[in-house]
């Protein structure tokens, strides 16, 4: 049997349309969404297949939105017999991941990334947060020059998402600062990334109390097969473990480059990004180019990814 690990996609990954080719073709999908509007008491369904786009990008839509979207691939490639042998996800995809791995019901995960997007929101004035990709700098180097900052420029490294890429997350005029500072020193290009806060920085802090206790409210389980945490990029399966972790994931970096590489010295034949987009599938190739990847989204590459999966090695 195929070695396969699953990963899912976070914020970013959401586009108008997503879900609605399986929502079409597959009744369970449908039943699926259909019970997802009334868990989040609005019609999260029509804004993922009719947007406004601007709607569906604000945290607190997008992350439910993006979840929903992987568990409905996630659900059909279960009924395929598809079984993974590990997890990961990019920052909110790593409770996708959890509810693949049992360790979270879909009931309780739905709406807790729903508050958790809202939270986020809310931690840091609007339009006064912003976050950045840093290209072709290592870790040290944008870290040292970010020492280099004045106090009140709170910046920090947000996401290390393959080798040469690398985002920073602050208030705006941190970023701004940075950017320049950055560019003085080495960085091939510094862009600016569409998002409505500070991310994974110290700046979401004060959103951690709170969702410490909606988290509280949340029944953990042990997950059945082992998640890569953003926060330590190592094998989890204990519950209490996932669930400090998770709450260190607000103002953490997201590890995503370790994690992957933590997958790949596991050994796996596969790893298929389960949901939105290609964003992640591009990154791992940027991570290590011999390993196999696809992307479920739709009906025809989750045919595309069945029929190699069938195939005798």
């Amino acid at each position: 049997m195929k070695r396969i690990a699953f990963m899912f996609p976070g914020q970013g990954s959401q586009a108008v349309g997503m879900g609605k080719a399986f929502y079409d073709e597959y009744p369970e999908v449908k039943e699926l969404f259909h019970e997802a509007d009334q868990l989040l008491g609005k019609d999260i369904s029509k804004l993922m297949f009719e947007g406004p786009k601007e709607e569906l990008t604000e945290t607190e839509n997008a992350q439910p939105a993006l979840l929903l979207s992987s568990i409905a691939a996630h659900m059909l490639l279960v009924k395929e017999e598809v079984q993974p042998v590990m997890a990961a996800g990019h920052s909110l995809g790593e409770y996708t991941a959890l509810v693949a791995a049992g360790a979270i019901s879909f009931e309780g995960a739905l709406p807790l990334v729903a508050k958790r997007g809202r939270l986020m929101e809310e931690a840091f004035p609007k339009g006064q947060g912003s976050m950045a990709a840093v290209l072709g700098m290592s870790q040290e180097n944008i870290e040292e020059v970010l020492q280099n900052l004045p106090d009140d420029a709170a910046v920090d490294v947000a996401n290390l998402n393959c080798p040469g890429q690398i985002v920073i997350s602050g208030s705006k005029e941190g970023i701004e600062k940075a950017s320049a500072l950055l560019k003085d020193n080495g960085a091939k290009r510094v862009l600016p990334l569409n998002v409505s806060g500070p991310f994974h920085s110290r700046l979401m802090k004060p959103a951690n109390e709170q969702f410490s206790k909606e988290l509280n409210e949340i029944d953990f389980n042990n997950a059945s097969i082992p998640v890569y945490a953003n926060v330590t990029a190592n094998p989890e399966t204990e519950k209490e473990e996932i669930k400090d972790l998770l709450i260190q994931q607000l103002y953490s970096p997201v590890r995503f480059e370790e994690s992957i590489r933590g997958m790949v010295e596991e050994g796996v034949d596969a790893i298929v990004e389960v949901g939105t987009g290609k964003v992640l599938s591009g990154l791992v190739r940027k991570i290590d180019r011999s390993v196999k990847t696809f992307a479920v989204q739709d009906p025809d590459s989750l045919q595309e990814f069945l029929t190699w999966y069938r195939e005798e090695s």
